[in-house]
Protein backbone atom coordinates (compact mmCIF):
# COMPACT_ATOMS: atom_id res chain seq x y z
CA UNK A 1 0.00 0.00 0.00
CA UNK A 2 1.62 3.33 -1.41
CA UNK A 3 1.35 6.72 0.55
CA UNK A 4 -1.53 7.77 -1.37
CA UNK A 5 -3.53 4.67 -1.26
CA UNK A 6 -2.60 4.52 2.51
CA UNK A 7 -4.10 8.20 2.54
CA UNK A 8 -7.41 7.30 0.96
CA UNK A 9 -8.04 3.92 3.19
CA UNK A 10 -7.45 6.03 6.04
CA UNK A 11 -10.25 8.88 5.15
CA UNK A 12 -12.60 6.05 3.82
CA UNK A 13 -12.10 4.65 7.57
CA UNK A 14 -12.46 7.79 8.89
CA UNK A 15 -16.03 8.54 7.10
CA UNK A 16 -17.14 5.02 9.41
CA UNK A 17 -15.85 2.39 6.80
CA UNK A 18 -15.41 -0.50 8.65
CA UNK A 19 -13.64 -2.49 5.85
CA UNK A 20 -11.14 0.66 5.73
CA UNK A 21 -10.49 0.56 8.89
CA UNK A 22 -9.79 -3.56 9.02
CA UNK A 23 -7.47 -3.08 6.05
CA UNK A 24 -5.36 -0.45 8.73
CA UNK A 25 -5.67 -3.20 11.63
CA UNK A 26 -4.47 -5.80 9.06
CA UNK A 27 -1.51 -3.36 7.97
CA UNK A 28 -0.25 -2.59 11.55
CA UNK A 29 -1.35 -5.50 13.91
CA UNK A 30 2.09 -6.96 13.20
CA UNK A 31 3.88 -4.24 13.95
CA UNK A 32 1.76 -3.33 17.22
CA UNK A 33 1.84 -6.47 18.91
CA UNK A 34 5.64 -6.62 18.72
CA UNK A 35 5.60 -3.30 20.60
CA UNK A 36 3.41 -4.15 22.79
CA UNK A 37 4.96 -7.54 23.25
CA UNK A 38 8.04 -5.90 23.44
CA UNK A 39 7.05 -3.43 26.26
CA UNK A 40 4.82 -5.76 28.39
CA UNK A 41 7.32 -8.77 27.95
CA UNK A 42 4.21 -10.98 27.89
CA UNK A 43 2.19 -12.53 25.09
CA UNK A 44 -1.11 -12.24 26.61
CA UNK A 45 -0.79 -8.34 27.95
CA UNK A 46 0.26 -7.75 24.26
CA UNK A 47 -2.41 -9.42 22.82
CA UNK A 48 -4.46 -7.42 25.80
CA UNK A 49 -2.91 -3.94 24.43
CA UNK A 50 -3.10 -4.44 20.62
CA UNK A 51 -6.88 -4.91 21.26
CA UNK A 52 -7.54 -2.17 23.27
CA UNK A 53 -5.08 -0.01 21.43
CA UNK A 54 -7.42 -0.66 18.19
CA UNK A 55 -10.30 -0.33 20.05
CA UNK A 56 -9.24 3.40 21.18
CA UNK A 57 -7.70 3.73 17.90
CA UNK A 58 -11.30 3.15 16.28
CA UNK A 59 -12.85 5.58 18.78
CA UNK A 60 -10.61 8.19 18.44
CA UNK A 61 -10.20 8.33 14.54
CA UNK A 62 -11.91 11.41 14.03
CA UNK A 63 -9.72 13.74 16.39
CA UNK A 64 -6.76 11.73 14.25
CA UNK A 65 -5.44 14.87 12.23
CA UNK A 66 -4.61 13.29 8.48
CA UNK A 67 -1.07 15.48 8.41
CA UNK A 68 0.21 13.19 11.03
CA UNK A 69 1.35 9.71 10.27
CA UNK A 70 -0.87 7.11 11.13
CA UNK A 71 1.46 4.57 12.50
CA UNK A 72 3.29 7.29 14.61
CA UNK A 73 -0.04 8.02 16.12
CA UNK A 74 -1.31 4.67 16.59
CA UNK A 75 2.05 3.70 18.40
CA UNK A 76 1.35 6.39 20.54
CA UNK A 77 -2.12 4.92 21.32
CA UNK A 78 -0.17 1.22 21.91
CA UNK A 79 2.81 3.21 24.52
CA UNK A 80 -0.37 4.83 26.23
CA UNK A 81 -1.94 1.23 26.84
CA UNK A 82 1.12 -0.61 27.52
CA UNK A 83 2.16 1.88 30.39
CA UNK A 84 -1.36 1.84 31.28
CA UNK A 85 -1.52 -1.65 32.05
CA UNK A 86 1.99 -2.07 33.25
CA UNK A 87 1.21 0.45 35.99
CA UNK A 88 -1.87 -1.69 36.84
CA UNK A 89 0.01 -4.69 37.52
CA UNK A 90 2.80 -2.96 39.36
CA UNK A 91 0.33 -1.64 41.40
CA UNK A 92 -1.52 -5.17 41.62
CA UNK A 93 1.90 -6.50 42.29
CA UNK A 94 2.70 -3.77 45.32
CA UNK A 95 -0.71 -4.64 46.81
CA UNK A 96 -0.14 -8.22 47.01
CA UNK A 97 3.13 -8.03 47.50
CA UNK A 98 3.14 -8.31 51.17
CA UNK A 99 0.65 -11.15 51.66
CA UNK A 100 2.96 -13.58 49.48
CA UNK A 101 6.41 -13.35 50.41
CA UNK A 102 7.04 -17.18 48.92
CA UNK A 103 7.48 -15.61 44.89
CA UNK A 104 9.05 -17.94 43.23
CA UNK A 105 9.61 -18.02 39.29
CA UNK A 106 9.18 -21.36 38.00
CA UNK A 107 10.14 -22.26 34.73
CA UNK A 108 8.63 -24.81 32.61
CA UNK A 109 10.85 -27.99 31.87
CA UNK A 110 10.96 -27.16 28.41
CA UNK A 111 12.36 -23.78 28.54
CA UNK A 112 15.10 -25.07 30.53
CA UNK A 113 17.83 -26.31 27.67
CA UNK A 114 20.74 -29.01 28.09
CA UNK A 115 23.66 -28.01 26.44
CA UNK A 116 25.37 -25.24 28.63
CA UNK A 117 25.34 -22.40 25.71
CA UNK A 118 22.00 -22.27 25.22
CA UNK A 119 21.40 -22.50 29.48
CA UNK A 120 23.62 -19.35 29.76
CA UNK A 121 21.58 -17.62 26.68
CA UNK A 122 18.07 -18.51 28.54
CA UNK A 123 20.01 -17.22 31.41
CA UNK A 124 21.06 -13.59 30.26
CA UNK A 125 17.61 -13.61 28.25
CA UNK A 126 15.83 -13.94 31.97
CA UNK A 127 18.19 -11.62 33.69
CA UNK A 128 17.55 -8.64 30.82
CA UNK A 129 13.43 -9.52 30.99
CA UNK A 130 14.01 -9.13 34.59
CA UNK A 131 15.53 -6.07 34.37
CA UNK A 132 13.62 -4.70 31.87
CA UNK A 133 10.76 -5.20 34.48
CA UNK A 134 12.17 -3.11 37.31
CA UNK A 135 12.17 -0.33 35.25
CA UNK A 136 9.48 2.41 35.52
CA UNK A 137 6.49 1.78 32.53
CA UNK A 138 7.85 5.36 31.06
CA UNK A 139 11.10 4.15 30.82
CA UNK A 140 10.35 1.16 29.55
CA UNK A 141 8.35 2.34 26.97
CA UNK A 142 11.21 5.00 25.75
CA UNK A 143 13.84 1.83 26.29
CA UNK A 144 11.60 0.01 23.74
CA UNK A 145 11.07 2.67 21.24
CA UNK A 146 14.86 3.77 21.06
CA UNK A 147 16.63 0.01 21.20
CA UNK A 148 14.08 -2.55 19.65
CA UNK A 149 12.18 -0.64 17.59
CA UNK A 150 14.85 2.10 16.36
CA UNK A 151 12.92 5.47 16.95
CA UNK A 152 14.30 8.85 16.71
CA UNK A 153 14.49 10.97 20.34
CA UNK A 154 11.70 12.89 18.21
CA UNK A 155 9.56 10.35 17.60
CA UNK A 156 10.04 9.44 21.37
CA UNK A 157 8.92 12.74 22.34
CA UNK A 158 5.82 12.49 20.21
CA UNK A 159 5.06 8.69 20.83
CA UNK A 160 4.87 9.14 24.24
CA UNK A 161 3.55 12.61 24.99
CA UNK A 162 7.26 14.11 26.07
CA UNK A 163 9.39 16.76 25.28
CA UNK A 164 12.73 15.91 23.52
CA UNK A 165 14.69 16.68 26.74
CA UNK A 166 12.24 14.24 28.81
CA UNK A 167 12.51 11.40 26.11
CA UNK A 168 16.31 11.37 26.02
CA UNK A 169 16.49 11.43 29.53
CA UNK A 170 13.70 8.49 29.93
CA UNK A 171 16.13 6.95 27.37
CA UNK A 172 18.95 7.53 29.42
CA UNK A 173 17.92 6.33 33.03
CA UNK A 174 16.68 2.72 31.27
CA UNK A 175 20.23 2.36 29.83
CA UNK A 176 21.84 3.60 32.90
CA UNK A 177 19.67 0.89 35.34
CA UNK A 178 19.81 -1.67 32.74
CA UNK A 179 23.62 -1.04 32.81
CA UNK A 180 24.07 -1.35 36.42
CA UNK A 181 21.59 -4.53 36.73
CA UNK A 182 23.02 -6.52 33.56
CA UNK A 183 26.87 -5.86 35.09
CA UNK A 184 27.35 -8.82 36.86
CA UNK A 185 26.77 -10.74 33.81
CA UNK A 186 30.05 -8.98 32.16
CA UNK A 187 32.03 -9.53 35.39
CA UNK A 188 30.75 -13.28 35.07
CA UNK A 189 32.58 -12.84 31.40
CA UNK A 190 35.50 -12.50 32.65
Amino acid sequence: MDATESAAVLARARQGDSEAFRALVERHSRSVFRLAFRMTGNEQDAEDVVQESFLRAYKQLGRFESRANFGTWLYRIVSNCSVDLMRAKQARHDQTRGESLDEAVELPANDLPTPERLAESAEIQRRVQGALADLSPLERAAFTLRHYEGRSIDEISRTLGLGTSAAKHSVFRAVKKLRAALAPLRSQES
